[in-house]
């Protein structure tokens, strides 16, 4: 077991990862959480796989647990789904001393984290993320939210969890594709901030060899993320490289209805992206948009996505990190070093239709 703390005034949480964890959560949760209510909120596909063995683990650390079941995919990461929680809560008789429990991935972390910052206006919520793109990134930071028909996460928060814990034994029972998803966010990591990442990824080459020392990598990648969060919790200057890959990735989301591409798989087409769009703008080497290309492929992810120009206005319009007529966008330096440029919508607008996107 290897824990990692997340400094922040006031609200300092540890990050917990280790084989078998899950089964240990009632001891290492009681003494960080106050009352005897712990709301499990989970999806149908994690609920058979993991939701008893987490609740008996919380009933032998003297917990009264309750298990609240989603549909599982970014269609449950609504403001009608949160309504539905809200009301359970209620039901449960939850308290301001109680806390919320999210398993499972990055739609559950999102959606339970948002209701519990918002039930009672605020109980205690701890995330349990079985999934590698969860573990690795939307985890740990505090961001929780709630997708708008006009966009992706444009309603929610920053909440901080009281902790983080990670059982990467979860990600025996991930389907492959779901595992791909997650090598992107990976990926990331290596493309804004660590080149030596990027290389082990690339003579790794493949799922086995990276489960042979995931718990590295979950590690390394939490490293990066906590660093920035430290530095920047509400997203207004170094954090926005975390969001490398992820303006275009929203827009081949969004285009798709949210259906066609995953999360992870949109990312990848975005970082490629970026990267060719970050040549034109004079920033980014030649060269290192073909390396991203050739590492995704070898985890079996898109490097490209389809979408019209009308696509790709209505989502800018929309993105979170727009700031008038202007938006931040994340460019890379070299692979490794990564930063953000203002542009007008505009410009980047005339950029991808340059590109070809």
């Amino acid at each position: 077991m290897k824990t990692l703390t997340v400094n922040l005034p006031g609200r300092a949480y540890d990050i917990v990862c280790g084989r078998g964890l899950l089964d240990r959560a009632g001891e290492l949760l009681r003494p960080v959480l106050r009352g005897d209510l712990a709301v499990i909120v989970t999806d149908s596909n994690v609920e058979p796989l993991y939701a008893a063995r987490l609740a008996r683990s919380l009933h032998g650390a003297g917990f009264r647990a309750a298990i609240l079941e989603i549909p599982p995919g970014e269609q449950s990461k609504t403001p009608e789904v949160l309504a539905e929680l809200w009301e359970q809560m209620a039901d449960l008789g939850i308290t301001r001393s109680d806390s919320v429990i999210a398993l499972g991935g990055g739609v559950v972390g999102d959606l339970s984290g948002f209701a519990a910052a918002t039930i009672l206006r605020g109980v205690s919520f701890v995330q349990i993320p079985t999934t590698l793109l969860a573990q690795v990134d939307s985890s740990v930071g505090g961001k929780v939210a709630v997708d708008l028909e006009a966009g992706k996460n444009l309603a929610g928060a920053f909440y901080q969890p009281k902790m983080v814990l990670m059982d990467p034994d979860t990600l025996k029972t991930l389907p492959d594709r779901e595992f791909r998803c997650g090598m992107a966010e990976v990926i990331k990591y290596g493309c804004i901030r660590d080149r030596a990442l990027f290389d082990r990824l690339a003579e790794d080459g493949g799922r086995e060899r990276v489960m042979a020392h995931v718990e590295e990598i979950l590690l390394r990648c939490c490293d990066i993320k906590r660093q920035v969060v430290e530095q920047d919790e509400m997203d207004t200057g170094l954090r926005m490289l975390l969001n490398f890959g992820h303006t275009l990735g929203h827009v081949y989301e969004r285009a798709y209805g949210y259906e066609r591409y995953n999360h992870g798989e949109a990312v990848a087409a975005g970082m490629t992206a970026a990267a060719g769009l970050g040549t034109l703008l004079g920033v980014t080497p030649e060269g290192v948009r073909g390396e991203i290309e050739a590492l995704l492929r070898q985890y079996g992810l898109p490097t490209s996505i389809a979408a019209g120009q009308k696509d790709y206005a209505a989502a800018l319009t929309k993105d979170k990190k727009s700031d008038g007529g202007q938006i931040s966008f994340v460019v890379l330096r070299e692979i490794g070093r990564a930063e953000t440029v203002k542009l007008e919508k505009a410009k980047l607008l005339d950029l991808i239709r340059e590109a070809g996107l």
